[in-house]
């Protein structure tokens, strides 16, 4: 697997490639998490988000999305295709939306809504549990926060 990470603002991200993310996104949390839901919910359009994602070749192997919230920086729509779990791509795409929304604003807290069963996962990055637990979609998840203060722990 010979990968490429890459990051863009939605509307700079060439079609064909916008394509293939959209398409993993509904592969991993429709099909795959048999979640009907609308996964074009209108923030991979708002002013700042920004889409990162990593290629093997011309596929899209990994995704995730950064989004300004009123109070927070939002870290969303972690999806990695099948082949490529296991693999580390998931983490260093994490690593890396991690360090931008930093770079985006350093004073910040991130936000996340972490399935929880990958809550120890997300611990990795400087993640904490921040509330109660929620249902969506039928899958358990937990509200989580890396504090702005969190330092370079990712």
């Amino acid at each position: 697997m010979t990968l490429t990470y890459h990051r863009a603002p939605t509307a700079q991200v060439d079609p064909l490639v916008l394509y293939r993310l959209l398409r993993l996104r509904v592969q991993v949390f429709v099909v795959e998490q048999h979640c009907a839901y609308e996964d074009l919910d209108g923030r991979d359009v708002e002013p700042g988000t920004e889409l990162l994602w990593a290629t093997d070749g011309d596929e899209v192997v990994s995704t995730v999305r950064v989004l300004h919230d009123p109070t927070a920086l939002r870290i969303g729509r972690v999806a990695t295709a099948p082949a490529a779990r296991s693999r580390g791509v998931a983490g260093e795409l994490m690593r890396r939306a991690v360090e931008r929304c930093t770079e985006l604003d350093p004073t910040a807290d991130i936000v996340l809504g972490a399935q929880a069963h990958l809550a120890p996962w997300y611990a990795r990055f400087g993640f904490e549990v921040d509330g109660e637990p929620y249902d969506e979609d039928d899958i358990p998840h937990l509200p989580m926060r890396r504090a702005a203060d969190a330092g370079q722990s990712a």
